[in-house]
């Protein structure tokens, strides 16, 4: 192991030569990357119609092709599903990452090309090692095995020869043999579909492992580590594995989450690695560890994925505004519009960044375009509710498991107000403090919030319900989602969520 730990150890620092390549000329490799996506689909299905072949600057491309999104993309993508081949990309489309739906789906199918597997999602696991040997280059990452908590994947019922899940089962299944020598659980395990039988197996094939690395969403590992202890009659995970040296993790922000895994991890020697990788692509890499409270990312420009940018005063409009690399500025508020060599075409993914660093490009990832209150003209994003959460447990010694807020409409008897539905790990010594805490630090860092809660006159004092532990999971089962990258959305500008949550309390 210690050999196998030296070889890739080498073999990541040679991919830093790369990585610094893209940092000094951003601008060349995406120019010449979005003429390489275009030239390759010119004769799909979708190259002719938007007639790729003339397109000669990105002008064209922006004024040709309209901004998309999965709706728009669906009845391709479902021709695609059912067999048909080179209509959104040329090369074979053989599988699909399953993610969470849209209005009018319950799950969204992204097409997964050799390309996008290989240059962007291999990629960027790879990477991530690459810039984390750069910081530590004494690290004993491979002298034991990485554990990867992820989905499950099933044969796609209308062809054969193609398969669909989430995008870690997917990566799972078509990783190189070298890659099984480290990794745990088993391939068998590891793609289980059924959640609370995986997380069971899970536990007791790696506790007498040598696990020196975890990858995997939050809320799914804190339940194996629970079970772990619970098997073992250990009082904390540095007990079972004693070289734990690094956590891997993205898709939802961890600041909710730091102190419940420092608390697994009593030691300042377990890393923290934030990545942004999503079904339709692997998007940043947190480069830095010193002095980076905001865990801000380097985005990612070699991957196949040209980037576009759409403000967020031009969300909603018909023919919204894009920028361009050249033309961001930190703090700005961004949705992501992606073209990727997975046949994704100024796809809007629904995500929103905001970058903190323009030489490098970093960011950190905002929220959603589609997650956020803005019921009174308060525009709070995940960001803020985030932050808020971790400044409401610091100063009252709690610990937040998971959360939901929604608005409390207007009416003619009660101002407007935002709902929250917390379960906590560890319950804060004074709720009411808690809630002020959680206000004032709202009001502090988002203005329009401030003026709405100004005197209470369009919003009073936050509404904060306590859940009983398991609340969230119960949800997640009833919808058919445990597991995977499912997660109940943290914001909500309607009551549904709520309201369903609210109903399992009472």
């Amino acid at each position: 192991m210690k050999i196998l730990n030296s070889v890739l150890g080498w073999a990541m620092q040679k991919r830093m030569h790369q990585i610094e390549l893209f940092m000094k000329f951003p601008h060349q490799v995406q120019e010449e990357l979005l003429e390489k996506l275009v030239n390759t689909a010119k004769n799909t299905e979708w190259g002719k119609k938007y007639d790729y072949k003339s397109i000669n600057n990105l002008d064209e491309f922006k004024n040709r092709i309209p901004i998309q999104d999965y709706d728009s993309l669906r009845e391709y993508i479902l021709r695609v599903k059912h067999g048909e081949q080179n209509v959104l990309w040329p090369s074979e489309i053989k599988w699909f990452a399953k993610s969470s739906g849209t209005t009018s789906d319950k799950s969204k199918f992204i097409p997964v090309s050799k390309e996008a597997l290989e240059d962007c999602h291999y990629k960027g696991g790879k990477d991530m090692l690459a810039l984390y040997y750069k910081q530590y280059p004494e690290s004993m990452l491979y002298s034991g095995k990485a554990l990867v908590l992820g989905g499950s994947s099933e044969v796609n019922q209308f062809s054969k020869d193609s398969y669909y899940g989430d995008l870690s089962s997917i990566i799972i299944k078509n990783l190189p043999y070298w890659a099984e020598y480290v990794r745990i659980p088993s391939k068998e395990t590891a793609l289980l579909p059924k959640w609370e039988e995986k997380i069971e197996k899970v536990a007791r094939e790696s506790m007498h492992e040598d696990v020196t690395n975890i990858t995997g969403v939050p809320t799914w590992l804190i339940l194996l580590m629970k079970r772990i202890l619970e098997i073992s009659g250990k009082s904390n995970m540095l007990e079972v594995w004693p070289n734990m040296e690094l956590y891997i993790h993205g898709g939802v922000s961890f600041k909710p989450y730091q102190t419940t895994f420092q608390n697994f991890f009593p030691s300042d020697k377990v890393n923290y690695l934030e990545t942004y990788n999503a079904s339709e692509g692997f998007f940043g890499i947190q480069d830095r560890f010193e002095n980076n409270p905001e865990k801000e990312m380097l985005l990612m420009l070699d991957y196949g994925i040209y980037y576009e940018f759409m403000p967020m005063d031009e969300y909603g409009k018909e023919n919204p505004k894009t920028l361009t690399l050249h033309d961001v500025k930190i703090g700005e508020n961004y949705a992501i519009i992606i073209s990727t060599n997975g046949g994704l075409w100024r796809y809007m993914i629904g995500d929103t960044v905001k970058f903190t660093s323009l030489d490098p490009f970093r960011i950190i990832v905002s929220g959603r375009t589609k997650y956020f209150i803005n019921a009174f003209g308060e525009e709070v994003i995940a960001d803020n509710t985030d932050k808020a959460i971790a400044h409401a447990c610091e100063k009252t010694n709690a610990i937040v498991k998971e959360y939901s807020v929604a608005p409390i409409y207007l009416n003619n008897k009660e101002k407007g107000a935002h709902e929250w539905v917390i379960e906590f790990d560890k319950q804060p010594e004074n709720i009411e403090f808690f809630s002020s805490s959680l206000d004032t630090y709202l009001k502090a860092i988002n203005s329009d919030y401030e003026a709405k809660r100004y005197q209470d006159l369009a919003l009073t004092e936050p509404k904060i319900h306590i859940a009983p532990e398991g609340t969230f999971y119960l949800w997640l089962k009833e919808k058919g989602k445990l597991g995977g990258q499912h997660k109940v959305p943290r914001l909500s500008n309607n009551r549904d969520v709520m309201d369903s949550l609210l109903k399992l309390i009472s």
